[in-house]
């Protein structure tokens, strides 16, 4: 469902702009690690400009319609004196957290230290509740310092500290081949990379399964064309109709623009929740992702965490040029204000 409103912009002029019900921040960038003044501050305008970053077209987006907000980030703590905000608004919102431990290799360079980061999804939880909090490993990265076995390890890591505090583990695995970009990354920082294989994804999916007989966490991934049921891990959705219906339902607004039907009950208690739209995802997305319509005001190019597999920045150097150019115009229709 795609609706446009019309806006007056920053210098007065009157535009065309889309107004999404569900809004992405952002796959593109880290927004609430490095840009939450710029969103908050776009909130209050009521619109932001993003710019495509194949053709450079601006396209503006209304926040006039928006119910939920999909936050995606590496470090959300800067969110945190901004969320009531958001509740006053009525604005619903979710974090898919990213929480990686690759810290021995230095692949994520600009990320807290990893006690920190785990300390900061605790302290959200506790605020927004676990499935509000959706943990990522994402992506799972091999070289010839980490194979199937160190991973496992890590995540175990990670997944001990979490328990009681997510509910989900969302995982993918490492394209490098099909990215350029990221080959490029990993060659300048000396990393020496491998691809996963269907032996290895398997292998892996094999692990995390056997670890989850104690967590009990729902297991997902991302994007994936490998079918991994066998290992009762399912096909994620990230910008996901099941879960804004079971934590947003007296949001009638929202369920209506999912074709929610909620709340109904049989002899053995509640239903669960059906939706009249089933089926419909993003067509912007890649082949596997589940993911339902949503609008996306990030900017490539602009993530300061440098992580060397990154596929959304050029170089390290254009991302410290753009975050510059944000600082010198934090507020503007943009992220870089350009």
């Amino acid at each position: 469902m795609k609706e446009t409103v019309e806006i007056t912009t920053d210098s007065g002029e009157r535009v065309k702009a889309s107004a999404p019900v569900v809004l992405s921040a952002s796959r593109a960038t880290d927004i609430p690690a490095f840009y939450a003044d710029w969103f908050f501050t776009r909130l209050k305008r009521g619109y932001a400009v993003r710019r495509n970053p194949f053709n450079g077209i601006r396209s503006y987006i209304s926040f006039a319609r928006v119910r939920v907000v999909v936050f995606w980030s590496k470090n959300p703590r800067p969110l945190f004196p901004y969320l009531g905000e958001l509740e006053e608004r009525g604005i619903r919102y979710y974090v898919q957290y990213t929480l990686n431990d690759y810290e021995a290799e230095r692949l994520e360079p600009g990320v807290p230290p990893l006690a920190e980061r785990i300390e900061t999804f605790r302290e959200l939880a506790e605020r927004l509740g676990k499935g509000r909090v959706v943990w990522r490993f994402d992506p799972f990265v091999l070289t010839d310092r980490i194979g199937v076995g160190e991973l496992l390890r890590k995540v175990e890591r990670i997944g001990d500290r979490l328990y009681g505090y997510a509910d989900r583990l969302v995982f993918s695995f490492a394209d490098i081949g099909g990215y350029r970009r990221v080959q490029a990354g990993l060659r300048r920082n000396g990393v020496r990379y491998r691809d996963f294989d269907e032996p290895r994804m398997l292998e892996m999916a094999e692990g995390l399964a056997a670890l989850n007989r104690r967590w009990r966490y729902r297991l997902a991934a991302c994007a994936e064309a490998v079918d991994l049921s066998r290992f009762g891990i399912e096909r994620n959705k990230c910008i996901d109709d099941g879960l804004m219906a079971e934590h947003f339902s007296d949001d009638a607004a929202l369920m209506d623009f999912l074709g929610a039907e909620t709340g109904r009950n049989n002899l053995f208690g509640p239903m669960p929740t059906l939706f009249r739209r089933s089926g419909e995802k993003d067509r912007g997305q890649r082949r596997f992702c589940g993911c339902i319509p949503s609008r996306d005001i990030g900017e490539y190019g602009t993530c300061p965490h440098l992580c060397v597999y990154c596929y959304a920045n050029g170089t390290p150097e254009k991302a410290a040029e753009n975050y510059r150019a944000h600082c010198a115009d934090p507020g503007g229709e943009t992220i870089t204000g350009r």
